[in-house]
């Protein structure tokens, strides 16, 4: 068996996420602490109380990986280890830290301010998404080619791929791919053009960010979404993340690694099934196993036996 663990992005975040391991040990409080240390936000709060916050992109970031970081915790400590990784955006922060490169406190800090930096960047209001169902990419990008300020940020999997831009832009595209046969396009509830090149600067300035962390030498490869190719030297790492931020996300082809490398089983940490409906439109001959609760690790250990 070749176990990968992938890690979602952003929108599967839930009020309440991690919380029956946090109950459960001594070691999981410890990582909420030092979790509101790094962030600077009250993580037991925000993780665990009824609030707006965990909705706005600088709280949902660190949120998050805080959330996967303890799931990954539970998964490691029970004895199961991956092979290689892979994170959906947000989650390559996780990725790393499952790799070793990162430590806990860094991928917490850094996605805290690299939620600050893309909600910033752009004003509010000026960018959008769209997500595109039941067209092929080069026929989007036939589409969009000519709208200037609209680019492909998502390749999620064959038939949905997510448009990002100036707000203005990305309309403007919406009825043009349903002409070109899109069985659906959906404007996105986001706050900015994320992924595309109007956050180059906020990528730039999350760049000297990385500039000050010290990052560990990978014990597994990963899979980075800028180019979707297996990462094992450490010095690739900041460049990469820097870039993430204004690069379109190739997770079709991350899946399509994955497969090639001969990963047979993914383990979705964290919230949702995100992942496994990627999983199952791409690369269908990969079980996917979801763990976001102490029982699902239980139930995991039970099915590798």
């Amino acid at each position: 068996m070749k176990i990968a663990f992938c890690y979602p992005g952003q929108g599967v975040q839930q009020v309440g996420m991690a919380e029956e391991f946090v109950k459960s040990g001594e070691h999981y409080a410890d990582m909420i602490s030092e979790a509101t240390k790094a962030s600077g936000v009250d993580m037991n709060k925000l993780l665990f109380e009824p609030n707006e916050d965990i909705n706005i992109t600088e709280f949902t970031q660190p949120a998050l990986v805080t959330a996967c970081c303890i799931i990954t915790d539970a998964l490691l400590l029970a004895g199961i280890k991956p092979d290689v990784t892979a994170g959906l955006s947000l989650g390559e922060y996780c990725s790393l830290y499952v790799a070793g490169a990162m430590s806990f406190e860094d991928a917490v800090r850094l996605t805290r301010i690299r939620g600050q930096l893309m909600s910033s960047e752009v004003p509010a209001g000026e960018g959008s998404m769209a997500a595109v169902i039941g067209l092929d990419a080069e026929t989007i990008e036939n589409v969009i080619k000519d709208i200037d300020g609209c680019w492909c940020a998502n390749f999620n999997c064959p038939g949905q791929i997510v448009i990002t831009g100036k707000k203005s832009s990305v309309q403007a595209a919406m009825p043009k791919l349903s002409e070109a046969g899109a069985k659906k396009v959906v404007e996105l509830n986001v706050s900015g053009p994320f992924h595309s090149p109007l956050l180059k600067g906020a990528g730039e300035k999350l760049g000297k960010e990385l500039e000050k962390v010290e990052l560990g030498n990978l014990k597994l490869p990963y899979i980075a979404n800028v180019n979707a190719q297996q990462i094992t030297d450490k010095d690739q790492i900041k460049g990469l993340l820097e870039a993430q931020v204004s690069n379109p996300v190739r997770w079709e082809q991350t899946l399509y690694e994955l497969e090639k490398m001969g990963v047979d089983t993914i383990i979705e940490v964290g919230p949702g099934k995100t992942i496994a409906g990627f999983v199952r439109k791409t690369v269908p001959s990969i079980k996917v196993i979801g763990v976001s609760t102490p029982e699902d690790v239980d139930k995991l250990l039970e099915t590798l036996g």
